[in-house]
């Protein structure tokens, strides 16, 4: 955050923000300061979701369970929708299962772009439910360059609880 920090120092009117009211307002930003706000805010926010995001021992239940099992007609046809996205990541991103409205989507972003960002910045958008990280300094040291092992350990753990309050917290 030193070098967001070091930006915003110019721009008084977004230095209270947090990372993540930051990165959606990335289109009221100079363009001087829009690229290391997009990059570093938005590196920020993603990873403070990812580790919130890792807890062994949760289930996935409730009305987060209930609106995937509506949206992707089974759980399994979601963690395949989600695996899939994270594969075909090109490079560096991240995948998400991000609330749109009233549903739920499985969508993708390249570096450290987020779906807060919008669909003219990041290409997706939406609010992240739960979010993984496949920048491949994510999984290199246990997984070396097996990325459809580390997205399946993934499932391991989701901290469900966590997905589900910020589920509960928009619907």
């Amino acid at each position: 955050m030193n070098n967001a920090n070091a930006a915003l120092e110019s721009l008084p009117e977004f230095a209270n923000l947090s990372a993540e009211e930051l990165i959606t307002k990335l289109d009221q930003l100079p363009a001087d300061k829009k690229t290391v706000l997009r990059n570093n805010a938005g590196g920020h926010a993603n990873h403070s979701l990812f580790w919130k995001g890792l807890k062994t021992g949760t289930t996935l239940q409730g009305d987060l369970k209930a609106a995937i099992e509506r949206d992707f007609g089974s759980v399994e046809n979601f963690n395949a929708e989600f695996e899939k996205a994270a594969a075909t990541r090109f490079g560096s991103g991240w995948a998400w299962l991000v609330l749109k409205g009233d549903k739920l989507a499985v969508v993708s972003t390249a570096n450290q772009d987020s779906p807060l960002m919008g669909e003219a910045i990041s290409g997706a958008s939406g609010f992240p439910i739960i979010g993984l990280d496949v920048w491949e300094h994510a999984y290199y040291l246990k997984f070396q360059n097996r990325r459809p092992d580390y997205i399946k350990a993934f499932w391991d753990v989701v901290n469900w609880d966590e997905a589900a309050a910020r589920f509960a917290a928009k619907k």
